[in-house]
């Protein structure tokens, strides 16, 4: 009975604790209301007094998880470095194969051209216009540029843009010329499948996407395979890039064109011309050589 009854005083008081707990609190609310609208220096100054105490102990407890996230961070770039090595060495391993490849093809071409005696293509010529209208529509596909006749234009030439062959030039007047694109409707351009060496038309039929036609039964076709000219009629030389094949779907092959033909500031119109040997090259009027 004697050892239970500091129990049973502990209990009392932590009864009388609960019971006016709440009221202590509110009244020590109220309180501090009542001074900071009183003194409100006075109260501002307790609370700078607070912040410095306790910013010193949150500035160490942060300073862990910084590191932490730091060391996070650091291992992920570390990680991210190791693949990126891996995949650098793998394409540098790759581009020594392509370049051995490349090596050993341009000794042997040299080898068959000294075989053959064979004899480069004549040099050309050209010159750079602007493109001034963009004669697009549902019937024609052509472009319209700032040089003529004047400037040595003429009818046939073979008019590029700055990755392969976008058209020739079909009209011609003393300071202007239109180029017929090979999207058109009449255009028809010999081409050969490089991979394949197989020789085809490409036709346009104003569409963005011209077609392959006049392909062999056994063609083989894979979409990507890129179509140069092959220099067939005379009108453009052998190797020009042209496009490459984008779509073969129930023996229509479609081929995505070697520029952007819809958005084109410039053109360079070359003027392919062969000639006799021992004959001197004779200068096109405005052309550079």
């Amino acid at each position: 009975m004697q050892r239970s009854r500091p129990a049973v005083r502990i209990a009392a008081v932590r009864a009388v604790a609960h019971r006016f707990s709440f009221g202590l609190l509110l009244f020590a609310a109220v309180s501090l209301l009542m001074v900071g609208k009183i003194d409100a220096v006075l109260l501002d100054g307790v609370r700078a007094r607070v912040v410095d105490a306790v910013a010193p102990i949150l500035d160490a407890m942060s300073r862990p998880a910084a590191s932490v996230a730091r060391l996070v961070t650091e291992v992920q770039s570390l990680s991210d470095i190791r693949g990126e090595n891996a995949r650098l060495r793998q394409e540098l391993s790759t581009l020594h194969q392509y370049q051995d490849v490349a090596f050993r093809l341009e000794a042997e071409n040299l080898t068959l051209r000294n075989l053959l005696n064979y004899t480069p293509d004549s040099a050309h010529s050209f010159l750079t216009a602007r493109v001034v209208a963009d004669n697009g529509g549902a019937f024609v596909r052509s472009l319209t540029i700032n040089l003529g006749s004047a400037n040595g234009i003429r009818d046939g030439q073979a008019v590029l843009g700055g990755r392969g062959l976008i058209g020739r030039i079909v009209e011609t007047g003393d300071h202007s010329a239109r180029v017929l694109l090979i999207t058109d409707l009449n255009a028809r351009i010999p081409v050969t499948i490089e991979r394949t060496q197989q020789r085809a038309v490409v036709g346009g039929d104003n569409t963005d996407r011209p077609r392959l036609l006049y392909l062999p039964p056994d063609a083989s076709i894979r979409v990507g395979d890129r179509i140069v000219t092959s220099g067939a009629g005379g009108m453009f030389p052998a190797g020009l890039p042209v496009g490459v094949v984008a779509a073969a779907q129930d023996a229509t092959i479609r081929i995505q064109p070697i520029e952007p033909l819809e958005a084109i500031p410039y053109v360079k119109v070359v003027d392919f011309r062969t000639l006799d040997p021992g004959m001197a090259m004779q200068p096109v009027p405005g052309f550079a050589q």
